[in-house]
Protein backbone atom coordinates (compact mmCIF):
# COMPACT_ATOMS: atom_id res chain seq x y z
CA UNK A 1 0.00 0.00 0.00
CA UNK A 2 1.32 3.17 -0.63
CA UNK A 3 1.18 6.48 1.79
CA UNK A 4 -1.18 8.05 -0.48
CA UNK A 5 -3.47 4.59 -0.47
CA UNK A 6 -2.81 4.83 3.00
CA UNK A 7 -4.46 8.25 3.78
CA UNK A 8 -7.07 7.81 1.56
CA UNK A 9 -7.92 5.14 3.63
CA UNK A 10 -7.63 7.04 6.79
CA UNK A 11 -9.80 9.63 5.61
CA UNK A 12 -12.21 6.84 4.80
CA UNK A 13 -11.71 5.61 8.74
CA UNK A 14 -12.95 9.27 10.34
CA UNK A 15 -16.19 9.56 8.21
CA UNK A 16 -14.93 11.75 5.69
CA UNK A 17 -15.01 11.42 1.88
CA UNK A 18 -11.25 11.72 0.02
CA UNK A 19 -13.04 12.65 -3.20
CA UNK A 20 -14.63 15.86 -1.44
CA UNK A 21 -13.27 18.90 -3.40
CA UNK A 22 -11.25 19.87 -0.37
CA UNK A 23 -9.43 16.42 -0.34
CA UNK A 24 -8.73 15.30 -4.24
CA UNK A 25 -5.16 16.13 -3.31
CA UNK A 26 -4.45 15.49 0.40
CA UNK A 27 -3.01 11.75 -0.13
CA UNK A 28 -0.69 13.52 -2.75
CA UNK A 29 0.06 16.39 -0.34
CA UNK A 30 0.90 14.27 2.86
CA UNK A 31 3.05 11.83 0.90
CA UNK A 32 4.95 14.81 -0.14
CA UNK A 33 4.83 16.14 3.35
CA UNK A 34 6.29 12.58 4.54
CA UNK A 35 9.28 12.50 2.06
CA UNK A 36 10.13 15.75 3.86
CA UNK A 37 9.32 15.23 7.58
CA UNK A 38 11.31 11.80 7.97
CA UNK A 39 13.66 12.46 5.42
CA UNK A 40 16.47 11.78 8.48
CA UNK A 41 15.87 8.53 7.64
CA UNK A 42 18.20 8.20 4.67
CA UNK A 43 20.91 10.12 6.01
CA UNK A 44 23.99 8.52 7.98
CA UNK A 45 24.44 11.23 11.19
CA UNK A 46 28.03 10.45 10.56
CA UNK A 47 28.60 11.25 7.58
CA UNK A 48 27.60 15.21 8.55
CA UNK A 49 30.38 15.79 10.69
CA UNK A 50 33.32 16.55 8.76
CA UNK A 51 36.46 17.11 10.96
CA UNK A 52 39.32 19.89 10.68
CA UNK A 53 42.28 19.66 13.51
CA UNK A 54 41.66 21.63 16.56
CA UNK A 55 44.62 23.78 16.38
CA UNK A 56 44.14 24.04 20.88
CA UNK A 57 40.64 24.91 21.42
CA UNK A 58 39.94 23.24 24.89
CA UNK A 59 36.76 25.37 26.19
CA UNK A 60 33.49 24.39 26.06
CA UNK A 61 31.96 25.57 22.40
CA UNK A 62 27.59 25.62 22.41
CA UNK A 63 25.21 26.35 19.59
CA UNK A 64 22.12 27.38 21.38
CA UNK A 65 18.62 27.88 20.16
CA UNK A 66 18.68 25.06 17.41
CA UNK A 67 14.97 25.05 16.37
CA UNK A 68 13.67 21.39 15.57
CA UNK A 69 10.64 19.82 14.60
CA UNK A 70 10.02 15.89 14.99
CA UNK A 71 7.11 13.28 15.15
CA UNK A 72 6.53 11.49 18.17
CA UNK A 73 6.54 7.54 17.35
CA UNK A 74 3.58 6.92 20.13
CA UNK A 75 1.41 9.00 18.20
CA UNK A 76 2.79 10.18 15.16
CA UNK A 77 1.93 13.49 16.48
CA UNK A 78 4.78 16.56 15.90
CA UNK A 79 6.61 17.68 18.53
CA UNK A 80 9.06 20.76 18.48
CA UNK A 81 11.05 23.14 20.75
CA UNK A 82 14.86 24.20 20.89
CA UNK A 83 17.56 21.85 21.43
CA UNK A 84 21.08 23.37 23.04
CA UNK A 85 24.80 21.27 22.11
CA UNK A 86 28.08 21.66 23.88
CA UNK A 87 31.41 20.10 23.02
CA UNK A 88 34.96 20.31 24.73
CA UNK A 89 37.10 19.82 21.35
CA UNK A 90 39.94 17.49 21.76
CA UNK A 91 41.80 16.97 18.82
CA UNK A 92 39.05 17.55 16.36
CA UNK A 93 36.36 20.13 15.53
CA UNK A 94 33.37 20.05 13.62
CA UNK A 95 31.84 23.24 11.52
CA UNK A 96 29.60 25.09 13.34
CA UNK A 97 26.49 23.84 10.72
CA UNK A 98 26.78 20.71 11.70
CA UNK A 99 25.07 20.44 15.05
CA UNK A 100 22.05 22.31 13.58
CA UNK A 101 21.94 19.98 10.56
CA UNK A 102 22.57 16.82 13.26
CA UNK A 103 19.98 17.83 15.37
CA UNK A 104 17.88 18.15 12.28
CA UNK A 105 18.64 14.28 11.01
CA UNK A 106 17.39 13.06 13.85
CA UNK A 107 14.70 14.69 14.71
CA UNK A 108 12.73 14.04 11.00
CA UNK A 109 12.73 10.28 12.15
CA UNK A 110 9.83 9.21 14.32
CA UNK A 111 11.00 9.97 17.74
CA UNK A 112 10.71 10.22 21.79
CA UNK A 113 12.41 13.38 23.05
CA UNK A 114 15.02 10.89 25.23
CA UNK A 115 15.88 9.39 22.30
CA UNK A 116 16.67 12.14 20.26
CA UNK A 117 18.90 13.84 22.91
CA UNK A 118 21.07 10.74 23.57
CA UNK A 119 21.51 10.12 19.76
CA UNK A 120 22.63 13.65 19.31
CA UNK A 121 24.97 13.67 22.29
CA UNK A 122 26.66 9.59 21.27
CA UNK A 123 26.75 11.14 17.90
CA UNK A 124 28.51 13.75 18.58
CA UNK A 125 31.05 11.73 21.27
CA UNK A 126 31.78 9.01 18.54
CA UNK A 127 32.43 11.18 15.62
CA UNK A 128 34.71 13.84 17.47
CA UNK A 129 35.68 12.13 20.54
CA UNK A 130 35.66 15.38 22.52
CA UNK A 131 36.48 16.15 26.04
CA UNK A 132 32.85 16.21 26.88
CA UNK A 133 29.55 16.64 25.15
CA UNK A 134 26.00 18.30 26.77
CA UNK A 135 22.84 18.17 25.10
CA UNK A 136 19.51 19.67 25.91
CA UNK A 137 16.61 19.41 24.67
CA UNK A 138 12.94 21.50 25.68
CA UNK A 139 9.90 20.47 23.76
CA UNK A 140 6.12 20.94 23.55
CA UNK A 141 4.34 17.43 22.71
CA UNK A 142 1.25 17.64 20.47
CA UNK A 143 0.49 14.26 22.05
CA UNK A 144 0.18 16.29 25.61
CA UNK A 145 -1.90 19.85 24.12
CA UNK A 146 -4.10 18.51 21.82
CA UNK A 147 -5.26 15.11 22.98
CA UNK A 148 -5.04 13.10 26.18
CA UNK A 149 -3.79 15.39 29.44
CA UNK A 150 -4.73 18.23 27.06
CA UNK A 151 -1.90 20.24 29.27
CA UNK A 152 -1.08 23.05 26.11
CA UNK A 153 1.86 24.72 28.10
CA UNK A 154 3.94 21.99 29.38
CA UNK A 155 7.22 21.63 28.60
CA UNK A 156 9.53 18.66 28.33
CA UNK A 157 13.14 19.27 29.18
CA UNK A 158 15.58 16.30 28.24
CA UNK A 159 19.35 16.20 28.85
CA UNK A 160 22.22 14.21 28.13
CA UNK A 161 26.09 14.96 29.58
CA UNK A 162 29.06 12.84 28.29
CA UNK A 163 32.92 12.80 29.48
CA UNK A 164 33.82 15.60 31.47
CA UNK A 165 30.37 16.96 32.06
CA UNK A 166 29.04 13.90 33.14
CA UNK A 167 32.12 14.30 35.57
CA UNK A 168 32.08 17.87 36.24
CA UNK A 169 29.18 19.47 38.25
CA UNK A 170 30.70 22.94 37.65
CA UNK A 171 30.82 22.28 33.58
CA UNK A 172 27.35 21.70 33.70
CA UNK A 173 26.52 25.05 35.78
CA UNK A 174 28.44 26.82 33.46
CA UNK A 175 26.34 24.76 30.65
CA UNK A 176 23.24 25.99 31.75
CA UNK A 177 24.36 29.17 32.29
CA UNK A 178 25.10 29.64 28.56
CA UNK A 179 22.23 28.70 27.49
CA UNK A 180 19.87 30.73 29.59
CA UNK A 181 17.69 33.29 27.60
Amino acid sequence: MTTEEAIRAILKNIGEDPDREGLVETPKRVAKAHQELFSGYSVDPTSLLKTFTNEGYDEMLVVKDIEYYSNCEHHMLPFFGKAHVAYIPDKTITGLSKLPRLVDVFARRLQNQERLTVQVANTLMESLSPAGVAVQFSGLHMCMCSRGVGQSKSETVSTCFLGKFKEDPSLRADFFNQIKN
